[in-house]
């Protein structure tokens, strides 16, 4: 007897499910930014490069899960 079966790739489920990781971190990166400048406005100038140094490697992780999604599926890219 067979209950379920699934066809295709499965890579697109996974890549799906952790996309919602940089997502997440993303949207810690700016709120946590926009908390400390509103509490000293003063620092925002010295605060910003580490925000988007931040941003910056999230979104590297997010293109590395897509990457590693379709080199594990074993379909070429492109």
């Amino acid at each position: 007897m067979i209950t379920a079966e699934v066809v295709g790739s499965t890579a697109a489920i996974g890549y799906g499910l952790a996309a919602i990781g940089p997502g997440v971190g993303v949207g810690l990166i700016f709120a946590a930014y926009i908390q400390s400048t509103a509490r000293q406005p003063e620092a925002a100038r010295i605060t910003q490069p580490f925000m988007w140094i931040g941003f910056a490697v999230v979104e590297v992780l997010a293109l590395l899960g897509i990457a590693f999604g379709f080199i594990w599926a074993g379909n070429p890219i492109g």
